[in-house]
Parts: C-alpha cells; sequence; structure tokens
C-alpha cells in the first residue's frame, strides 16, 4: 500500500512538473513574439501577447513590458494601470515610479499625484526630469484660446493634419472607415515600420489606412486618390500652393525581398501634382526615401524659404524620430538633409514640424512637457531655429497633441487625442478668447517704418506683449472689456501715444488701427531776426527789443525751440578787445530773455568779433557809419527741436505731416519786408538794408526756402520805361541778397512796371506817399 502511493506521489509530481515547463515555455514563447512585434512597433499586437503571458505568470518585467506597449499606443488608462501593477512587483525602483506618476498625469489623474507620493515614500523633487513644478506652471497659466473642433473634418476615427490650398479647401488624413477594434490608437503618428500582413487594411491595429482628405467649406470630405502604386498609409499632406504640388507620407508595401523572409516597411515622403479633378499625380519619391532601413516623414514646405521640414529616424541624429530640411530650387533638386540639432532634437521623438513668419512648430515626446506628445514652439530667424519654448495648456494637454499649423488665411489648427472629442485623435481650430489688436505703422508717404518699439499696457498698469512683423504690423492679445494704452516710438521720430484703445463691446475679433510716425526735423531755424548795437556797446537798444521781445513769446509758447545767438562787432578795434565786445552783446541777449523766464541753457551763444563782416568794412577801409552799423549786430536764430539726441514728442493738435507747414506759419509772424525806392532810382536805401540783412540771414538757415522777388513802379513814365525800372530794382533786391551768400538759383525776380499799383493813381491826383507805396519790390517766400 505504502508503495502504491509512493508511485502515485512520483506520478502526479511528474505531472505537474510537466504542467510547469509546459506554461513556462508557453509563456516564454508569448514573451519571445512580445518583444518581436514591440521591436516592430506593432504595440498592439506585442500588449496582446505580454497580457496573455502575465496571465499564465504574473512577473515584474512582463508587467513594465504591457505599460510600455499601452504608453507607446497612447492607452493611458491602461499604461498607469499596469505601471501600479508593476510598481507593486518586488525589483521595481525609483525610475519605474517615476514613470507610473508620470503615466497618471497622462491619464488625466493629476489629483492623484500628491497621493502617490507619498504612498510610495517619495517627494516631488525625487523626480527632478519629471519636472512636476513646471507641469504645475503650465497648467497655472492657459493661454486665453479655446480649442473648436473642426465642422465637417473629424469623425470615429482618427484625423490628422490641415493644409489649406489658396481656395481655402482643408487637405488633412484620416482612417475613418470600419475598424476592427475602434478603440486602438492609430497607426501612423511615429510607427517608423510595418510588418505587412494584409493590403486592406493596417495589421498594426485592423483600422483602415490613411487616406488623404478634401474638405471644401463647411461641406463633407472626399477622398483624394494618389497614383502612388503599392501606396498603404497616405498621410500628412503639405501643400506647394505656388506649383500645384503637395507632399504626403506614404508606406508603400514590400512582401519579399531578396536574402530574408522579415521584410520590414518604413515611411517614406513622395510629392505629386494635384489635377483637375483633384487627385495626386506624378508621384515622385523624395531622394532620401529608404523603406527598409528608416522611416521619413510628417513633411512641411515652407515656400518662403524654399525649404522642406521632415521628421527621420536616419542614421547620425539625436535619436528616435528628430526634424530635417532640405532646401530645394526651382527643378526641385534637393539639397543633402540638415539636421536641426539638440536645441530642437532630443533622443526621443520629434514630429509634426512647421513654420510661420518668426516662429517655428513642432511635437516633441523628449522636451518637458505635460505628457505625451506636446506641441513646441521656437523662434525663427534668418534660417536659424532657437530658444524652444512648450506651448502650454490649451495647446497641450495630458494626451498626444500635434500637427500644430497656422494656416495662409491666419487660422491656427491643431491635432489631438484628448478626451471630449469625435474619435481617436479629431482637427481642431485655434481661436482666441482675446481680442487682436492689428496696428499698421507707416510715414507721410505711405511706406513701412521698420523697427519701431511698440509699448502696450493696460489703462491702469500691466504691460502686454506685443509682435512686430517685417511689413510694420504690431499685434497683441487684448483682454476682453478692457481699456489699454499704446505708444509707438522710433529713435529720430515723433512718438504716437493712443489712450482710446478698448475691446468694450468690440463684436469683431480684430481691433484695427493705423498710425503715423513722422521723423523729428531737428534744428530747423524757424524764425530769424538781426538786433544792432551802438559803437562799443553792448546794451540792448529800444529799437531791439520788439525783436526780442517777440522771441521771448514765441520761446514761452513753443518749449521745443532754442535760440541761437551769433553776435558780431565792426572793425574799429583790435581783434582781441572785439571778441570779448561780441561775446558781451551776446550775453545781453541771454539775460534781455530771462525776463520772459527763459532758461539761459535754451539759448546758445556764438560770438565772432570782427571776423564775419557783412560788407568790405574791414581794418583801414573808409566806410559810412551806415556800412559799419551793419556789422555791429547779433543773428537771432530759433531753432525747433535743437537736441539731436532728445526724443520729442509732437507739438499738441498739430499733423504730423503738416509739421513742416506749421513750422513756416510760425516763422511767418516776423514777415518779410517790402523794399521802397526814391523816384526813378533803383538802389537799396540804407533803411532797408537791415530788413534785407535779416532776409539774407534766414534764406542762409533755411535752406529749404525759395524766395521770391518782384520789383514794381509808380505810373509817372512810359510803360517801356516802368518796366525796365521795375527790372532793376528786382535786381538790385537779388543782387543785394547773392552778396550775402544767398544762392541765386533759390531766388526768383520778376518784374510788372506800373501793372500792379498798391494805389490806383490813374486820375493823377495821387499824393507823393501814395506814389511812394507804388515804388517797391515785395518778397515772397516758399518751400521747394
Amino acid at each position: 500500500m505504502v508503495l502504491i502511493m509512493k508511485k502515485r506521489i512520483k506520478i502526479l509530481f511528474a505531472a505537474a512538473l510537466l504542467l510547469l515547463s509546459t506554461d513556462i515555455y508557453g509563456q516564454a514563447r508569448l514573451l519571445r513574439y512580445g518583444d518581436k512585434q514591440y521591436g516592430l512597433e506593432n504595440y498592439a499586437r506585442a500588449a496582446e501577447a505580454y497580457r496573455e503571458a502575465y496571465g499564465r505568470r504574473a512577473e515584474y518585467g512582463t508587467a513594465v513590458k504591457l505599460a510600455e506597449s499601452y504608453d507607446k499606443l497612447g492607452m493611458y488608462a491602461e499604461s498607469y494601470e499596469w505601471w501600479g501593477r508593476a510598481v507593486g512587483h518586488e525589483g521595481s525602483g525609483k525610475e519605474d515610479y517615476g514613470r507610473y506618476l508620470r503615466s497618471a498625469i497622462q491619464a488625466g489623474r493629476w489629483e492623484d499625484v500628491d497621493g502617490l507620493l507619498q504612498s510610495g515614500g517619495y517627494t516631488e523633487y525625487d523626480f527632478a526630469g519629471l519636472d512636476l513644478a513646471g507641469m504645475r506652471r503650465l497648467m497655472e497659466s492657459p493661454a486665453r484660446v479655446k480649442l473648436v473642433p473642426v465642422a465637417g473634418a473629424n469623425s470615429g476615427g482618427s484625423d490628422i493634419g490641415a493644409s489649406l490650398d489658396g481656395s481655402g479647401a482643408m487637405y488633412f488624413s484620416s482612417d475613418r472607415g470600419t475598424v476592427g477594434d475602434a478603440s486602438r490608437r492609430p497607426g501612423i503618428r511615429l510607427d517608423a515600420k510595418n510588418n505587412i500582413y494584409s493590403t486592406e487594411r493596417s495589421s498594426y491595429n485592423e483600422r483602415e489606412f490613411y487616406r488623404i482628405y478634401r474638405k471644401d467649406g463647411d461641406g463633407g470630405a472626399a477622398v483624394v486618390v494618389t497614383d502612388l502604386a503599392g501606396a498603404l498609409h497616405v498621410s500628412d499632406p503639405s501643400l506647394m500652393a505656388d506649383r500645384g504640388l503637395v507632399f504626403y507620407t506614404a508606406f508603400v508595401g514590400k512582401t519579399r525581398q531578396k536574402g530574408t523572409r522579415e521584410i520590414t516597411n518604413h515611411a517614406g515622403i513622395y510629392y505629386g501634382r494635384i489635377d483637375a479633378d483633384g487627385n495626386i499625380t506624378g508621384s515622385v519619391a523624395f531622394p532620401y526615401n529608404d523603406h527598409q532601413s528608416y522611416g521619413v516623414m510628417n513633411p512641411f514646405v515652407d515656400t518662403e524659404a524654399k525649404r522642406v521640414y521632415f521628421a527621420s529616424d536616419m542614421p547620425g541624429g539625436q535619436g528616435g524620430f528628430d526634424l530635417y530640411y532640405v532646401e530645394y530650387d526651382g527643378d526641385m533638386n534637393f539639397s543633402a538633409p540638415v539636421n536641426l540639432g539638440p536645441g530642437v532634437n532630443t533622443a526621443q521623438n520629434e514630429s509634426h514640424p512647421s513654420r510661420s513668419g518668426g516662429s517655428f512648430y513642432f511635437s516633441s515626446r523628449g522636451h518637458g512637457g505635460l505628457g505625451g506628445m506636446d506641441v513646441f514652439r521656437a523662434d525663427y530667424k534668418s534660417g536659424k531655429i532657437e530658444n524652444v519654448v512648450n506651448m502650454g495648456v490649451p495647446y497641450n494637454s495630458v494626451r498626444d497633441d500635434f500637427a500644430f499649423v497656422v494656416a495662409g488665411d491666419g487660422k491656427r489648427y491643431l491635432s489631438t487625442d484628448r478626451d471630449g472629442g469625435m474619435g481617436l485623435d479629431d482637427i481642431y481650430t485655434v481661436e482666441d478668447l482675446f481680442r487682436i489688436l492689428q496696428a499698421r505703422v507707416r510715414d507721410c508717404d505711405g511706406n513701412v517704418v521698420p523697427d519701431y518699439i511698440g509699448e502696450l499696457s493696460r489703462q491702469g498698469g500691466g504691460t502686454i506683449g506685443a509682435q512686430l512683423s517685417r511689413e510694420g504690423i504690431l499685434t497683441a492679445e487684448l483682454d476682453p472689456d478692457g481699456d489699454f494704452v499704446l505708444r509707438i516710438s522710433r529713435k529720430g521720430y515723433f512718438p504716437v501715444t493712443d489712450g482710446s484703445l478698448s475691446t468694450r463691446g468690440m463684436e469683431s475679433d480684430t481691433l484695427k488701427r493705423e498710425y503715423v510716425l513722422a521723423p523729428i526735423p531737428y534744428r530747423t531755424p524757424v524764425y530769424v531776426d538781426i538786433v544792432y548795437y551802438d559803437l562799443d556797446r553792448s546794451e540792448i537798444r529800444k529799437d531791439a527789443e520788439p525783436a526780442l521781445d517777440r522771441i521771448g513769446e514765441l520761446m514761452g509758447r513753443y518749449g521745443f525751440m532754442d535760440l541761437v545767438v551769433s553776435s558780431h562787432t565792426d572793425s574799429r578795434a583790435s581783434e582781441e578787445y572785439n571778441r570779448k565786445l561780441s561775446e558781451r552783446r551776446a550775453n545781453s541777449v541771454r539775460d534781455y530773455l530771462s525776463r520772459y523766464g527763459i532758461d539761459g541753457g535754451r539759448v546758445r551763444l556764438e560770438w565772432h568779433g570782427e571776423q564775419k563782416l557783412v560788407n568790405d568794412c574791414g581794418d583801414g577801409v573808409a566806410c559810412p557809419e551806415t556800412e559799419h552799423q551793419l556789422n555791429r549786430r547779433s543773428e537771432l536764430v530759433l531753432e525747433a527741436f535743437p537736441d539731436t539726441d532728445r526724443q520729442y514728442d509732437l507739438p499738441e493738435g498739430v499733423d504730423p505731416c503738416d509739421l513742416p507747414g506749421y513750422l513756416e506759419r510760425i516763422g511767418e509772424e516776423a514777415g518779410l519786408p517790402t523794399v521802397y525806392f526814391d523816384f526813378d532810382r533803383s538802389g537799396i536805401r540804407p533803411v532797408h538794408r537791415k530788413e534785407l540783412e535779416r532776409v539774407g540771414v534766414m534764406m542762409n538757415r533755411k535752406t529749404d526756402l525759395r524766395l521770391y522777388i518782384e520789383g514794381h513802379t509808380d505810373n509817372r513814365g512810359s510803360d517801356a520805361y516802368n518796366m525796365g525800372l521795375s527790372e532793376r530794382r528786382a535786381q538790385a533786391v537779388m543782387d543785394y541778397l547773392v552778396k550775402r551768400g544767398v544762392e541765386s538759383s533759390r531766388m526768383e525776380h520778376r518784374w510788372f512796371g506800373e501793372s500792379r499799383p498798391k494805389v490806383d493813381c490813374a486820375s493823377g491826383d495821387c499824393t507823393e506817399a501814395q506814389h511812394q507805396q507804388n515804388r517797391r519790390t515785395e518778397l515772397r517766400l516758399s518751400s521747394k
């Protein structure tokens, strides 16, 4: 009996050993199959094998492989479940716990993170690479935008990307249609390779192959057929609208390859022409495809820079899929690929590049973000891409966010598998929750003013960032129902301040403004006069006070004007004495103006002694007193905007483009003299020489002026005689001013004889004083 029992025990033990070895062998076979499928990036099949293997024997390593497979599939709830099992096994460590925390975030379980840290005996500082603090910052500072599903584009499947043609039709990718398992992740995100088991649908997840679709307006979407032979997945359309071409990603299935039964198929890029029926013809392979070695996908055509950006895991990158570009010419010859470098690329996958203006966009799993794929922005300048930043919430979520693009019409598109969508992936437009300020800045001729500074702030405080385009357009985001102040400035130009900006009650999305920046006309002479002195004296004479009073009044009224005083003497003393005398005369002008409260710093003094005589009355030359008197003078020139380092404000109420006319009207207060002549004479009277001296100084200082000189006579003489006399009178004034340094080309003299009298003396009963009014030469100024 004992012998029989021993025999039974041996039989049962042998049977148990046989069952155990069979189970171990079966599990090993499942794990080998799962590993193979994982290596081929057939993650759904790998997950099935790992799950069955774990059911046979619950082991730490199998739980980790399951969690990783679901993470690759974007099935974050399942990934979270299996990371939870993995960290419950002996042999798990801190790295596994960090991935457990990340899967919780990706599964939308952010509220569980603090509890998980506590239960695991960790703090967030133990997971610096996870950057939980950075995630909180992104979540706590959302952009003022919302995502709106694109009508007519989304389905129950996976719908991704957006590229618009010239008519506004949208091209995108979709795997819509009947599916084997609708919950499985789509198969063309970055599934770089596939074993081809079927030409009917994707063996990766039993979903339909991707196709390109075209959507007009809000209508339905139609398939865009490609002529590419053997194409399975076809996706990622990017239009080269100026040539009628479209670039796209395609898997071209192969089932045989010499020397091996294992066929691996990678994605490649192709381009073809869109024909009249909206289909793709004449497809040409991108020269850097290698379907059996590595993937090339996600093309984006940058027609401005003549580049094609794309993602590839070709050898020599940073790891995973990197972003590259090639340049192309008019014959569609392509340069060698250029890797965007470690500032953009990481050891993990980067994808879906695009560019708009000074911004470059892409998606990445390697840069710090919220989980899954996040969208990032970098600065683009002169072909260089740098300063990568996460675009934050709501552009990014704890799920996968990718294929961000700014279309030609300015609309922004984003693809994402976040909760709340219609299918596995959905296409959204990004709409502002705020209003857009669009300010155009030109000069008075309508030309773009480059490189100005726009400073935008809220009424009551708080600055707002603004961007400036190469076309001189300033854009900024404005809070709804707010009031704002915009100041526009550029060195050497009058700044513009607009405090009337408001979004209160706005119905449109864009607040448009037009501004004009006018250059500051530094050191523009506006008003000119001369005061004279007695022999060897520097005191202000009574006859000089009206001129100085007028200048004091103008300086008090116009704070943007300073006075230049240039003082002189005659030649009747030593040069040293005359230099000091001219200095005292300049000081007298400054002191006189102090009674008007004019700060001495606004009066610039110059003294020249006898160095700049207006006539030939130098040392030893016998001259009448009237000629010496012309040399004993201070020339007074009021200059507008005298400090070339100062940023002046535009005078209140003045049109910036009418500033020359505004200054000219101020200068007209001085008036121009009328030069009168003796009967039948054309010589300049001494009394008018001082007046013409002032005109000469004015013309020499205000070089933008042109002088018109018109000669007249009374009616006592024949018409022909008087015509000649009026010509001589006009010529005399012109000759006088030429001697004072005024270019003759800036003057024009005309004569009218007795044809334009001030007083009508045709009856013959005019007095001598009335005849005197007709014996004249009139002066008139105009701008060139």
